[in-house]
């Protein structure tokens, strides 16, 4: 008698699907939801800064590889696709608009390959040492060579080429914004499949023990070398949507403060996990756009807050987030809301007695010519008054006590629920 044939199927994982879908109706929805221009333009800038910080990640947070000069490709990539729009424009080439980011693509890919051959045969400073010299050396190549670069002018260019196809010609704001949601959806779910092959895993032990790695006969240069050029690719896409996005690229692109925004966002976001760059590229929008106008200091204030993230949440916001999931799961979160609310107010507190003394100092610095007299968070104060540094001060001053005195708090509170968790993570391996 044949023995019987067995099937077996692998189960979906329907979280995943969960969160893919939700991923793609936020993308759908948000410009519905946000319908001002400010927010659209906001929205397609996240968009292409979430293809940048991801490809970023794929260095850093994946393979280990802190580079200083990664916006080159991005730069190479927006370059590449406003000379191509230009032609297209002039009737040189017949290409589509829709498909000029993946010229960009093209183009960070082969430079990735170029540059990063010599940049990878070395690996931790060194490695980083190497991008931030390329990085210079194209930025100063850039006011050397107008005739690709534009000099400071830059190169400019016009995205409506051509006759509008079902009535896209990519002019209007939306119609742009979802071009570039597409490529983000597609570039994200590309990148998180490349974290689950072969190269991925080899990548993340090159990053973990490269000894290791090359005792099992593998070359962890060329591992490098790979990862290097893909994320060349899609830093490539992100810079061809950016140059249809502004219709204008500058040397600012392959800039030093392109590449260490890229740094900061992604590290604030969380780089050891693959969602964390998400957040860095909303946060890095948000603070290069608002946060830009509220306040000449907004890079003080954000270099204080990356201060406090590296001493306190190294892992950046993704890391918070997972681990309140953690807690959240065993049904443990309700207990710290207290603790949470005291320390966002004591924090606030500190910002309010901080951001007034900073805020003046900037004032009598740069606004000396208006006068003593500013505003700040709806009140009128001196700058040269006395009496507004004392209260400044004393707020500042009460603010980091009351701070403290909430953060021990939760430190206690943090440490009891995690010994309960542990706990009952072994009353569970126990039954």
């Amino acid at each position: 008698m044949a023995a019987q044939q067995q099937f077996h199927f692998k189960p979906y994982n329907v979280g995943r699907w969960i969160v893919w879908g939700v991923y793609a109706l936020m993308l759908l929805v948000a410009p519905l939801i946000w319908t001002s221009g400010l927010a659209q333009s906001m929205l397609t800038q996240m968009g292409i800064g979430i293809i940048a910080c991801l490809a970023y990640n794929m260095l850093l947070g994946q393979g280990g590889m802190l580079s200083f000069g990664h916006a080159l490709y991005s730069g190479f990539g927006a370059y590449l696709a406003i000379h191509t729009l230009n032609a297209a424009g002039a009737g040189r080439w017949n290409i589509p608009v829709s498909l000029i980011p993946l010229v960009g693509g093209v183009a960070g890919l082969f430079f990735a390959g170029l540059l990063g051959y010599v940049s990878t045969k070395k690996a931790g400073t060194t490695f980083a040492m190497i991008t931030m010299g390329l990085g210079e050396l194209v930025w100063s190549m850039s006011l050397m060579l107008p005739e690709f670069f534009g000099g400071e002018g830059g190169v400019s260019s016009n995205r409506v080429v051509g006759k509008p196809v079902l009535g896209i010609s990519f002019g209007p704001q939306i119609q742009l914004y979802y071009l570039i949601a597409v490529y983000c959806f597609v570039c994200t779910g590309a990148m998180f499949a490349l974290t689950r092959t072969p190269l991925g895993r080899m990548l993340n032990a090159v990053r973990d023990n490269p000894e290791r790695v090359e005792f099992i006969g593998y070359d962890t240069r060329w591992v490098r070398y790979l990862a290097f050029m893909i994320s060349g690719f899609f830093m490539g896409v992100s810079g061809g949507l950016g140059a249809l996005n502004t219709e204008i690229v500058t040397a600012e692109v392959v800039g030093a403060a392109r590449s260490g925004a890229l740094l900061l966002f992604t590290f604030l976001g969380g780089a050891t996990f693959f969602f964390g760059p998400i957040i860095g590229a909303v946060l890095m929008v948000i603070a290069l756009v608002l946060l830009s106008e509220l306040t000449k200091a907004w890079l003080l204030y954000l270099g204080l807050v990356f201060l406090f993230m590296v001493m306190y949440a190294p892992g950046g916001i993704a890391s918070l987030i997972m681990m309140n999931l953690r807690v959240a799961a065993f049904g443990k979160l309700r207990k710290l809301w207290t603790s949470y609310l005291a320390l966002a107010l004591t924090a606030f507190t500190i910002l309010v007695g901080g951001g007034a003394m900073v805020e003046m100092v900037y004032h009598l610095k740069l606004n000396e010519a208006l006068g003593p007299q500013m505003n700040y968070m709806g009140a009128s104060i001196n700058a040269k008054g006395l009496d507004a540094w004392v209260g400044a001060s004393f707020v500042l001053i009460i603010g980091a006590a009351l701070f403290e005195l909430a953060r021990r708090q939760y430190a206690r509170e943090w440490s009891e629920i995690q010994e309960e968790i542990e706990k009952e993570i072994k009353r569970r391996e126990a039954l």
